[in-house]
């Protein structure tokens, strides 16, 4: 029986699930049958194969051949098949030897090249979970799937040389054929552009804004800024990811995960370490917000800011169904998206920073005497962020503008890396508190926690009890003050708030809207 049968990996979101590829050399007329739910790029791979195979010595047989992907039930898609259907091919022909359990990921030029394909990392990462240790990527990748503990990564440049390490005929090999190294990077992604957060020094002024700040980096709050044009709300935005302290060994292997899927980590020779930063176009769709596209949807902005920062500058000019979309995953940290083809779920535990004028015109601030906007247009203007959505945003802060006093100041203010190093040490202590609950960060503990194993004495909560009892506080936005009140106790260095804790948090959620 002319079969032969390799191992691949298909994507649904980050989940990976090994693919068996089956081939089978029938005795009836040429042809090339693909079978197993291929997308339209994994169907044209039939031709990219056949060229491949000839251009590297080893053509395959003129008899049918078919391709089976097992399951059948699962949609594939990517050219990431096309160097398993290759090698199970000519292991149906007899001119390679056994393979194994070896996953094959790697997409094949008609010259015989192996070219990178996206979402290498999850699916190494996939491959090895299931027990399938041993995978052959393309040499541009090998860096990228190297990272993943417990995997056996061979990188090759050419079929011919896989093939030639598999037991095939070096006679008829084209095994001189070296493709130049410019030609094997990457077409798509062009590798990671880190981003370098500016200094903190650079804000003049805003002291309440600066600690507001400190505040949402340390327990991992979410926040609005609402002021006037030039008050400095996009400067303070821009330096919240270098307040934020380096990712975890497990949270880094999530966010290149989800940049390999994205192609922007491709060729990557390291982990992502610091949070990412998104700041999409207030003109973004909910598909490039949320994720989406044709097909098996693909990850949005959100998932890409995952473990790092959603910025969201002049709030109010996105849709406001993009807007009340992130609603969902400001709750559960996670995006599952389901279309025709099938459903994907990918993390998106990020902190999201909302920036707005306080009119259309933005000359509302302050006294507003040159504020052309009527109460009218005022009130829809804001409106577009709808209250649930603003309920999630723990910390609300009306930005003034910079005074002149503040602004001719030589530059005094604590930088970057001080601020930075009180975040690190909050968070630590948060840990410690809280990894017994499973959690890593005050803005994580549900509202059951608070109120039990973390519950504050009647006197302390006094006035928050009354604010819950006169309708100002809904009960999210309750627990949500009490989140902000151990925040400002581990930046601190107490070991419970206080009640002078409980009255800055209440006033950092009610700032922007009593404004």
């Amino acid at each position: 029986m002319a079969l032969g049968r390799t191992y691949s990996v298909a994507l649904v979101g980050l989940n990976g699930y090994i693919v068996e590829v089956e081939a089978d050399i029938g005795q009836t007329l040429p042809a090339f049958v693909i079978l197993g739910l291929p997308d339209a790029s994994l169907n044209e791979a039939k031709e990219r194969i056949r060229s491949a195979a000839q251009n590297s010595g080893i053509p395959l047989s003129r008899r049918k051949i078919t391709a089976n992907l097992i399951p059948a039930s699962l949609p594939k898609r990517g050219s990431g098949f096309d160097l398993a259907i290759a090698m199970a091919a000519l292991l149906a022909s007899r001119d390679v030897r056994s393979t194994g359990r070896t996953v094959f990921i790697a997409e094949l030029g008609l010259d015989g090249r192996l070219r990178p394909v996206r979402g290498v990392l999850p699916a190494v990462m996939a491959a090895v979970r299931a027990g399938y240790a041993d995978v052959v990527v393309a040499q541009a990748n090998a860096a990228e799937a190297k990272l993943v503990p417990g995997a056996r990564v061979q990188g090759y440049s050419t079929l011919a040389r896989l093939a030639f390490d598999f037991g095939a005929d070096p006679q008829d090999l084209a095994l001189d054929f070296d493709p130049e190294p410019d030609q094997e990077e990457p077409e798509t992604g062009g590798g990671p552009v880190s981003f370098v957060p500016p200094d903190m020094r650079d804000v003049s002024g805003q002291g309440e804004a600066r600690k507001a700040l400190e505040v949402a980096a340390a327990g991992a709050h979410h926040l609005l800024l609402t002021g006037p044009p030039g008050a400095g709300k996009t400067m303070l935005a821009e330096r919240l990811p270098g307040l934020l302290p380096d990712l975890g060994d497990a949270e880094a292997m999530e966010v290149t995960a989800i940049h390999s899927l994205c192609s922007l980590t491709s060729a990557s020779l390291d982990l992502v370490r610091r949070p990412p930063y998104e700041s999409p176009h207030h003109t973004a769709t909910p598909a490039a917000i949320i994720g989406g596209g044709s097909g098996l949807p693909r990850p949005g902005a959100a998932s890409r800011a995952h473990r790092g920062v959603l910025f969201l500058d002049e709030a109010p000019e996105y849709e406001r169904r993009v807007l009340d979309a992130l609603r969902q995953p400001l709750e559960s940290g996670e995006l599952v998206l389901h279309r025709s083809a099938g459903t994907a779920a990918y993390p998106a535990r990020f902190q999201l920073v909302l920036a707005a004028n306080p009119c259309p015109c933005g000359k509302a601030a302050g006294k507003g005497v040159d504020c052309i906007c009527t109460p009218t247009m005022r009130r829809r203007y804001l409106a577009r962020m709808s209250g649930p959505l603003l309920d999630r945003v723990d910390i609300q802060l009306q930005v003034e503008r910079v005074s002149l006093a503040d602004f001719g100041q030589p530059v005094a203010e604590e930088d970057t890396a001080t601020i930075a190093a009180r975040v690190e040490a909050a968070r630590k202590r948060q840990l410690e508190r809280l990894l017994p609950f499973g959690m890593e960060t005050n803005a994580q503990v549900p509202g059951r926690v608070l109120r039990g194993a973390l519950r504050l004495g009647a006197s302390t909560t006094q006035i928050l009890d009354h604010a819950l009892e006169r309708g100002v506080l809904t009960a999210r936005g309750y627990d949500r003050v009490l989140r902000l009140a151990w925040t400002l106790a581990d930046l601190s260095l107490r070991e419970v708030p206080e009640a002078d804790d409980i009255g800055v948090a209440l006033n950092l959620r009610q700032a922007a809207v009593a404004a």
